[in-house]
């Protein structure tokens, strides 16, 4: 996962790999699953609302930058936690 200086401070990246990057680090460095899992499934659920960053949002779907993206996979983690 890259820095993309190019778009830095633009509130246009797709923060997901990196979201889910930490899933891995807590499943295969912290031996934390059900973390990981939390995760995965908050990001699936966005996915799923057809949530997008503008490099993925495809047809008819309206894009969020990357600061609505990383607040609404919070917002899921918080939801399927509790």
């Amino acid at each position: 996962h890259g820095s993309a200086p190019d778009i830095a401070g633009q509130n246009i990246g797709n923060p997901l790999a990196q979201i889910l990057s930490v899933s891995m680090m807590l499943r295969y460095s912290f031996d934390m699953a059900e973390e990981a899992a939390l995760v995965e499934k908050a990001v699936e659920a966005v996915l799923a609302k057809n949530i997008r960053t503008v490099d993925i949002a495809g047809e008819g779907i309206t894009a969020v930058g990357t600061r609505e993206m990383g607040d609404a996979v919070l917002s899921e983690m918080q939801s399927l936690a509790s």
